[in-house]
């Protein structure tokens, strides 16, 4: 199975609500591989590369988000995989 690359941008209250740790457990769950990270703007962005179920399932997860986070819109870009990813990990 091929897999896909997809840029996420979280749009709404999903900062300093522990958006990014559960991203990354959600992307363990889904084992996928890559970042996420806050924007200086406010929103938070994920790039997950994985089987393309794998990450759908992973984006399902962050349109939810954490219980105190409020997810307004979720941008999706897809992307062409490169990878360069041996884990999820979380960026400052």
């Amino acid at each position: 199975m091929a897999n896909v690359a997809r840029k996420f941008l979280i749009r709404g209250d999903v900062q300093g609500v522990g958006f990014r740790f559960f991203a990354q457990r959600a992307a363990a769950q889904h084992q996928v591989l890559g970042y996420v990270r806050n924007c200086a703007d406010g929103t938070v962005e994920a790039l997950a590369e994985g089987p393309a179920v794998n990450v759908d399932e992973f984006r399902n997860d962050l349109v939810t988000g954490p219980q105190w986070s409020r997810v307004e819109h979720v941008e999706e870009i897809s992307l062409e995989p490169t990878g360069r990813y041996s884990s999820f990990r979380i960026e400052r």
